[in-house]
This record gives C-alpha cells, sequence and structure tokens, in this order.
C-alpha cells in the first residue's frame, strides 16, 4: 500500500466530501424534524485529519453549518477540525452508532476557528514531511520492526500521535523518549489495522473513485459481509482477486452492498445485470447451451475474457465477452 497522499482537511479530496455532505443535509432535511428535543444537547459530526470524524457537542448553541472551521476541546488542550454534519442529521448518526446516551459526556466545539488559526494549521501541516523523516530515522536508529503510516501534530503543538502498522508487539519505550525530546511534545503511538491504513492514504480505489472508507462510511468492519461470494480465486492460473481484494489487501467493503441471490451468494443472470456491469456476466450466472446448462465461473475485464463451466460435463472454456453475448442471444431466441 502506497503512504498517505491526502490525509488533510483543506485540500481538494476533503472540499469534495464537504460537498457531498451538504447535499446530504439538503436532501435530507425532510426526513428529520428541524425541531430539536427540549433540553437535548446539539451534536455536530467534525472531520479531522485523516479522514477521522468524532461527535462534540455545541454546549454553546453556535450556528455552524457544514464547512465551517473550528476549534475543539481537547485534552489537555486544543485541536482543529471542520464540520461535516449537525443539527438532527448529526444526532441520528450518533443514534444509529448507540452513542446517543454520551451526548452529555462528549468534548465540546470551542469557537469558529479564526483565519490565523486557519493558516496557523495550514503551517502544521507543512511541517509534517520534515517530522515524518525524523520519525522514520528514528525508528531505523531503534530497529523497530513497524512501518511508520501518519502522524498527526495537534494545533497547540503539545501532542504528536504517531499511526502505524506491525505484525506484533513493538517495544517503542526508547523511541517514545527520543521523540519527546526532539518536538517537546507528548507522544501517542497509534497501532492500527490495514484497512485504517487505507482510510488514511484518501485515495481512490480500483473503481476509480475515491475509497468508502474514505469518504462516507461511519465505520470499518472486520469483515463487511456475512458471506463471502464464492469467487474462484485462480481458474487454470488466472487470478481474479482484484476483483475483490482492496487496497488494503482485505475483501472490498463494497461487497457488502453487492446485490445477491442463492445460497452461495451468487448474483443470477437478469436484464439490469449487464447495465450494472456494462455488460460483463455476474460470476454464478447460469445460462443454457446446446447440451444443458454453463455456469460463469470467472470474469476477467483486464484480459477480456469469460471462464464458464459445462454442468454436465464439467469441461472449463474461455471465451471472449462477444462469444458468450452470442451463445445467450442464441439462447433468448429459442437456439442454443
Amino acid at each position: 500500500m502506497g503512504t498517505v497522499i491526502c490525509s488533510c482537511l483543506l485540500g481538494d479530496n476533503a472540499k469534495i466530501r464537504l460537498k457531498l455532505s451538504k447535499i446530504l443535509h439538503k436532501e435530507a432535511a425532510a426526513l428529520y424534524p428541524d425541531q430539536m428535543p427540549e433540553g437535548a444537547v446539539q451534536v455536530s459530526e467534525i472531520e479531522m485529519k485523516g479522514c477521522r470524524r468524532e461527535f462534540y457537542a455545541n454546549k454553546e448553541g453556535l450556528e455552524l453549518p457544514v464547512g465551517t472551521p473550528v476549534i475543539l476541546e481537547a485534552d489537555g488542550g486544543y485541536d482543529f477540525g471542520i464540520i461535516y454534519s449537525t443539527g438532527p442529521i448529526a444526532m441520528r448518526k450518533l443514534q444509529l452508532k448507540g452513542q446517543n446516551e454520551q451526548a452529555e459526556s462528549l468534548l465540546s466545539i470551542m469557537r469558529e476557528a479564526t483565519e490565523e488559526e486557519v493558516r496557523e494549521y495550514s503551517e502544521i501541516r507543512k511541517r509534517e514531511p520534515e517530522i515524518r523523516e525524523a520519525c522514520i530515522n528514528r525508528i531505523e536508529r531503534h530497529r523497530l520492526e513497524m512501518k511508520l503510516v501518519d502522524i498527526d501534530l495537534r494545533l497547540d503543538q503539545q501532542k504528536l500521535s504517531v499511526y502505524y502498522t506491525a505484525t506484533h508487539r513493538v517495544d517503542f519505550r526508547g523511541l517514545v523518549r527520543d521523540l519527546a525530546g526532539e518536538f517537546k511534545a507528548r507522544i501517542q503511538m497509534v497501532q492500527i489495522t490495514t484497512r485504517e491504513e487505507a482510510r488514511r492514504t484518501n485515495t481512490q480505489g480500483s473503481c476509480g473513485c475515491a475509497l468508502c472508507c474514505s469518504t462516507w462510511m461511519q465505520k470499518i468492519h472486520s469483515n463487511p459481509f456475512a458471506e463471502k461470494p464464492q469467487l474462484p480465486e485462480n481458474v487454470n492460473g488466472d487470478n481474479f482477486s482484484f476483483n475483490t481484494i482492496g487496497l488494503c489487501n482485505r475483501p472490498k467493503c463494497c461487497l457488502a452492498f453487492s446485490k445477491t441471490n442463492g445460497k452461495n451468494g451468487h448474483a443470477h443472470c437478469s436484464g439490469n445485470d449487464h447495465a450494472r456491469n456494462n455488460g460483463w456476466p455476474s460470476v454464478g450466472t447460469t445460462f443454457a447451451v446446446r447440451d444443458g446448462n454453463a455456469v460463469v465461473e470467472g470474469v476477467d475485464q483486464q484480459k477480456k475474457s469469460i471462464w464458464i463451466r459445462y454442468v454436465s460435463t464439467g469441461q472449463k472454456r474461455r471465451i471472449s465477452l462477444d462469444q458468450y453475448n452470442s451463445m445467450t442471444g442464441r439462447r433468448q431466441g429459442g437456439q442454443a
């Protein structure tokens, strides 16, 4: 997996996410009541560095629309964030996460950030490559088997969070002492999973769109779907894993939202299947041939080929998309 591309709050990707959130607020305004329950604490969802979103209480009742930069209460200091959702929508998200009863104990939004504080935040982000290089040098000096993913220096510069991945437990006490002495700040070492690492990269997936985990997903699940689709990993030497494996080297989160039918999670052929897949059949599609039925066992869009298996003989065959369309067209015309 590549390094973090854009985990800041002021880049183009962040602006796109905020624009989508504004559209959501506009479209969902009619679904939720405008009036909050009397005495309820106003809650806002705040986006922070690394596509991280947390809920904060707006105890002062400030008018903070989506996209407003704010100063946030933090442990022993303050931090910077941007309003991602607010009002009834933020409260609904809090309820969906089962945290609505904790609204009273949430940290608070202190105030709207000034232009000077926004510039200060930008300057801190410009220092991050230098800080990252220093962390990498310290890790190599201590010969620690860990991969540095990202760093996050708080706005008050009193706390530095270091995000890393490792396959086993790491003794980083010496590293923490060195970093604390160099940056004069509290050091927080945060071990994350490869899914969280992918979220922080804030890049595009193989589909060409921004990663689901970086944009709209509220929570990353270790297993995003209950029944994994029965896709062959290796058919006659061809690997189809690029269809199912994401940047995190785990099954893609979007597979949880694929429409399936049948005990094995296979998607069966219908008129809309071809429209959704740009003409490519879904794995598991059964269609009629001269000697009975055949099943689609693999789709390789890169090589523009389809692997099928004849049900009666078990023979496997590789055909092109045009051949498949011709075969299914003859079936539709009544000639197998």
